[in-house]
């Protein structure tokens, strides 16, 4: 089998790692993380979301991390933004694109977003063109698009019907969230077979979490089918606040390993991303699942 020269990586450990995490960080410290991990090679790094401090409380510094991070030419400094006001502080805060959000599951999107799949399309399209008329391109995220915490099974139609609307709007890229890490190689197959049909698989990424130690098996299988997009958080730091039982995101260095022994090209400097991976790992004050960083860490 051939396997592309080349994939991107998105970094979303300071928003979607730090999320859920119940000790506090503090704003100089995620200032000083973002800037390692800015000098790794990683060329996207999600920083923080601009939701509401009440929904998720240990991002509510979010203004001063995207206001102080020192930025490096040729990295897209990204971040979440949920609705109007969301955007309105993003643009403040110079980030170079916006990430939007909803679920696959009408469940898990009502505990979430406190709103329907319906009503949250409405909000989406609204900051979609604000942002694109602000010159910003436009990611989003569809979660549970594996299983729901609450429904379990979520129907592939409901999956492309959401993804149609979203491409509608004139989003850049969509990535589709194993946000309980239930998902399996099979599984990953016949939803992208179906999505496939419809997207580009340069508009398409893939967003696993390691619940269940399925993620890098589940990243080989995406790329199989031609998706060289994919997200990932340094040290394996992560899990949803509205998902429970969520664990962690694939770590960064995990993939950036896998993909290097494949000869598969990403840019990203492992020597430089292990330490950034170890720091935080200190930070936080708890164990990373990350299998680099543990192989790091013995050999120092």
């Amino acid at each position: 089998m051939s396997y592309p020269k080349k994939v991107m990586l998105r970094e979303v450990g300071p928003r979607d790692g730090l999320q859920n995490e119940p000790v506090w960080l503090a704003t100089e410290d995620k200032i000083a993380w973002i800037n390692q991990l800015s000098q790794t090679g990683l060329s996207y790094i999600e920083l923080t979301s601009f939701v509401h401090p009440k929904w998720i409380p240990a991002l509510r510094d979010a203004l001063d991390v995207a206001k102080g991070i020192s930025r490096v030419k040729g990295v897209t400094y990204a971040a979440l933004v949920p609705n109007q006001k969301g955007l309105e502080n993003a643009l403040e805060g110079g980030i170079d694109e916006a990430s939007v959000f909803m679920s696959a599951s009408e469940t898990h999107n009502v505990k979430n977003i406190n709103k329907s799949t319906a009503d949250t399309l409405q909000v989406l399209k609204q900051v979609t063109d604000d942002a694109k008329k602000a010159n910003l391109s436009v990611r989003a995220y569809l979660s549970t698009v594996f299983g729901c915490p609450y429904e379990k099974r979520v129907p592939i139609e409901q999956v492309i019907r959401l993804a149609d609307s979203l491409f509608e709007f004139g989003i850049s890229e969509l990535s589709l969230g194993d946000t309980i890490g239930a998902a399996n190689p099979v599984q990953v197959e016949i939803v992208l077979e179906a999505l496939l049909k419809r997207f580009p698989a340069s508009q398409l990424a893939l967003h696993f979490h390691d619940t269940r130690g399925t993620a890098l098996a589940n990243i080989l299988t995406a790329l199989q089918m031609g998706i060289t997009i994919f997200d990932g958080s340094t040290g394996g730091l992560g899990g949803c606040p509205y998902a429970p039982g969520s664990s962690g995101n694939a770590a960064t260095e995990d993939i950036v390993y896998m993909f290097e022994q494949m000869g598969i090209e990403t840019n990203v400097k492992l020597a430089k991303l292990l330490p950034a991976a170890k720091w935080i790992e200190e930070k936080i004050g708890k164990h990373l699942p990350s299998r680099n960083l543990q192989v790091y860490k013995s050999s120092l």
